[in-house]
């Protein structure tokens, strides 16, 4: 209950400070894109050198999460064509709604009713998505038993 607790009011935290720093401004978010203003390339920057610089000085202590004990990890892949792909698709969507998840959340709060289509378009990709590993999940998991059934018993 207590990590609930604490990611409701990260979270909340997190909303006010997305309006508060304007990424929620469809036309602070367009200039960006357009490179016309560099106001947010500069909060995010700005923001990854903190969280970076955080995480290693805390990694380095070996430090322990506050709320749950658990030793904090960072996990490491090579990018893929999955991700390369997601990246693509959250890119286009991004310079057709100007704006991401998180603003489109705290407009949604702030009565931008044009938001409630493009938080749609957020659900509608994520239930895409989950079919879609849940399919290949179902194909992998019948060629492996077709593999059993051809494969001789010692």
């Amino acid at each position: 209950m207590r990590v609930r607790a604490a990611a409701t009011l990260f979270g909340a935290a997190f909303g006010f400070l997305i309006s508060w720093g304007q990424f929620s401004d469809p036309d602070r978010i367009r200039d960006m894109l357009l490179l016309r203003d560099p106001y947010l390339y500069l909060m995010m920057f700005s923001a990854i050198a903190v969280a970076f610089t955080g995480t290693w000085l805390l990694r380095r202590r070996r430090a322990r999460a506050l709320l749950t004990g658990e030793p904090l990890s960072v996990e490491r892949t090579r990018p893929e064509r999955r991700h390369i792909v997601g990246a693509a698709i959250f890119g286009l969507g991004w310079a057709i709604a100007d704006s991401c998840p998180a603003p489109i959340a705290a407009q949604l709060t702030q009565g931008v009713l044009w938001s409630v289509f493009t938080i749609a378009g957020i659900f509608v990709g994520v239930e895409v998505y989950l079919r879609r590993r849940e399919a290949v999940a179902r194909d992998a998991l019948r060629s492996g038993a077709a593999v059993a059934e051809a494969e001789p018993v010692g």
